[in-house]
């Protein structure tokens, strides 16, 4: 059976979030010959064995009290520690850091340094300012929450007197920290990433967009996808342009210093926002941004891609993306999955859909 399941104490989830992740776990089910359970109850245990989509990357031990041993027991992650899964594992800790959490990896961040952006790493206020002293010398900085998604929980700063660390939340920082890099400017975002379900593998890069949510905040709006059938070995026979190829070789490179820096770690569902932007001197910089061992913004088309491999053995490569439009009158097209329709609570009127279409069969 699969069942979706929400972490005690994880942040609030709108609706929307919720019935794309329904969505999703439904058409994973489909895929593996499974029944749906809908939200996961302990009483279910009894019943024979779960598949589990997560709504968060789970830490090892919520993993090991739900009987998930490894990646084909969910779609998503478990990791050591509650910061593995978030921004922060990208960047070192500021020269002076007066704190960093239990278990912090000084190798992980030294061997990616090459594949991300510029930036420190701080898990308390005053680290947060020491990071961003040693940084705005270059010009203004952004500060992300460790665990934001979508673009929220983003502020730019151009002083080191800047209000915005004051509202800096210090229990949260101690957990999920904070991640300081340079702001940038005329940005792409890569997606880069890999699902496994089963028997069926697949790899994928492409683009996400931007859009304006109900309130005017720029935010995620979608991914375009080229999906591969197989590995990253695969995915890199797709003829892509060099700025793809880069984005692929620097997640490639993440994904592997992560697997063997961070002792049990596992994932079903790997994914990496690749950022290609210019910095206030007009210098381009390419980099990961972060990591995703859960359900995402793209999950609606990795797993449509994967219903296509499982339908038709010749295709190799599928086009697959999705849409989330905060347009009252957004119409999704024919033959999309609309994962939700209407009017959310707390994001107002939203649609979200997912399209594939084939892109190359084997000769």
């Amino acid at each position: 059976m699969v069942v979706t399941y929400a972490p005690p104490g994880g942040d609030g989830v709108t609706e929307h979030e919720i019935a794309a992740r329904v969505s999703v776990a439904k058409a994973l089910a489909g895929l593996k010959g499974y029944r749906f359970g809908g939200g996961y109850q302990p009483t279910l245990r009894r019943n024979g064995a779960l598949y589990f989509v997560p709504s968060q990357t789970l830490s090892g031990d919520e993993a090991r009290a739900l009987g998930i041993r490894g990646e084909e027991d969910l779609f998503g992650g478990v990791v050591p520690f509650p910061f593995v899964a978030t921004k922060t594992i990208a960047h070192p800790l500021p020269g002076r850091a007066v704190f960093r959490p239990s278990g912090w990896c000084e190798a992980f961040p030294e061997r990616v340094r090459d594949v991300v952006l510029p930036g420190f790493s701080a898990f308390t206020r005053g680290d947060a300012r020491e990071a961003a002293r040693l940084l705005l010398a270059n010009g203004p900085v952004r500060l992300k929450r460790g665990r934001g998604i979508g673009g929220r929980g983003q502020a730019v700063i151009e002083a080191l007197d800047d209000p915005g660390f004051d509202t800096l939340d210090e229990t949260e920082l101690r957990t999920y920290g904070l991640v300081v890099e340079p702001n940038l400017a005329d940005l792409t975002t890569f997606s880069v990433g890999q699902v496994c379900v089963g028997d069926l593998r697949a790899s994928y890069c492409g683009t996400q967009k931007a859009t304006r949510d109900n309130q005017g905040e720029l935010v995620y709006g979608g991914s375009d996808l080229l999906v591969a059938r197989g590995g990253f070995d695969e995915l890199e026979r797709v003829d892509f342009p060099p700025q793809v190829r880069i984005a692929i070789e620097l997640a490639k490179a993440f994904d592997a210093a992560a697997q063997d820096e961070f002792d049990g770690l596992f994932a079903s569902r790997r994914n990496y926002d690749v950022l290609r932007g210019r910095d206030s001197s007009g210098r381009w910089l390419s980099g990961v941004l972060e990591q995703s061992w859960r359900i995402g913004g793209a999950s609606g088309p990795e797993v449509a891609a994967l219903a296509a491999f499982r339908g038709d053995e010749r295709l190799r490569v599928v086009h697959a993306r999705s849409t989330e439009s905060y347009d009252a009158d957004a119409k999704a097209p024919d033959g999309a999955t609309v994962h939700f329709r209407g009017v959310d609570s707390r994001a107002g009127p939203i649609t979200k859909y997912t399209v594939v279409e084939p892109y190359e069969r084997a000769h």
